[in-house]
């Protein structure tokens, strides 16, 4: 099933061709002209920083992908979401065969919009490459992963400077780890001081860019009240939590109530901490003036760890429970390959 699994989604990449915003990342922005170089790179992302937005590091990722090609952009799209699935199973400290296949059914079958958050480049960027970052950084203050001074500060860095709700909800996160060590006197590790720093000036940097203000003076809201304004991102945020993150809710759901109402497993202080993250990035929304059904992503993958975390806690309790779980992970999987399989069909034809 995972080689299905990589051969249905290296075709789908195959058919969803570089368009809309990738066209564009793929000149220098302010001249319409095509990147060649690294230098063009930098260049770009300068000139984006000041005139369209923050998000430095997530497009400067999508302009490599798009320099490097097609082809090459596919294949490095396909390595990536399971390099995303293995650093999930690690945070979830479930890493077994069945929890990495579990994983990237869960990633396919409960996403909101898999074509926008994966298949597109610039999705792809934004949300797939970027989310494997945030998690690592996760990762260090969770399980304090060893070699994490060397590393600490760039991760850090870059996950804060990712998404406007992703980076802060992760900041948080580890906040609250040196707040908790503190209160238990434990020492601090000077790279956890650090890497919460690094993560709050990347924080800062993408949402303090002058471009920011350029883009939000185009949205429509800005011409509406006060009070309707506030309806309008309440109904955003409704949205996202009853539609875009509905089907992975219920998953959750579902693992809770066996996992803690019925085993009475306790779901630890690790997938509290996670579970606040998701709730920090969902509500940070609030004050986007617009929330796509793909920025649910990073929230979906922080809640599809708790998922694993409690599946493993529950099939160490009791292993005759591994079969209808692996079940429920199938039917999920079934899912996600009908919405890629699907669109391999339109694509050949066989649809009409």
């Amino acid at each position: 099933m995972l080689g299905i699994s990589v051969l249905v989604i290296y075709m789908t990449h195959r058919h969803v061709p570089f368009m809309m915003d990738d066209l564009w990342y793929s000149t220098i922005l302010s001249e319409d002209v095509p990147i060649t170089s690294f230098r063009d790179i930098v260049q770009s992302q300068i000139w984006h920083y000041q005139n369209w937005g923050g998000r430095s590091i997530t497009h400067g990722i999508l302009q490599l992908t798009l320099l490097a090609g097609e082809r090459a952009a596919d294949l490095l799209n396909v390595a990536v979401t399971f390099l995303l699935v293995r650093v999930v199973c690690q945070v979830a400290e479930n890493r077994n065969i069945p929890a990495f296949f579990a994983g990237a059914a869960l990633m396919y079958g409960l996403n909101a919009n898999w074509k926008m958050s994966m298949f597109w480049q610039a999705g792809a960027a934004n949300y797939l490459y970027i989310t494997v970052v945030i998690l690592l950084f996760v990762l260090a203050y969770l399980q304090k992963m060893p070699g994490c001074s060397f590393w600490i500060v760039p991760v850090g860095l870059a996950a804060g400077w990712s998404n406007e709700n992703m980076g802060p909800a992760v900041w948080i996160l580890s906040l609250v780890v040196i707040v908790c060590m503190a209160r238990r006197k434990e020492k601090v590790p000077l790279w956890m001081i650090l890497g919460n720093l690094s993560c709050l000036v990347g924080s800062i940097l993408v949402i303090v860019a002058p471009g920011n203000a350029v883009r939000s003076a185009q949205t429509p809201d800005r011409d509406y009240g006060i009070l309707w304004r506030l309806f309008l991102r309440g109904y955003a945020e409704s949205r996202a939590a009853l539609e875009y993150l509905f089907p992975v809710l219920l998953v959750l759901l579902f693992v809770l109530f066996a996992g803690k109402g019925v085993l009475k497993i306790e779901i630890g202080q690790k997938n509290l901490l996670l579970l606040l993250c998701a709730a920090l990035s969902w509500g940070a929304m609030f004050l986007s003036p617009h929330y796509p059904d793909r920025a649910t992503f990073g929230t979906m993958m922080l809640l599809i760890c708790v998922i694993l975390s409690m599946a493993g806690k529950i099939v160490r309790k009791r292993g005759d429970l591994f079969v209808p779980l692996w079940g429920i992970s199938i039917v999920i999987w079934l899912r996600g390959m009908y919405f890629c399989g699907e669109y391999l069909a339109l694509c050949w034809g066989w649809i009409r």
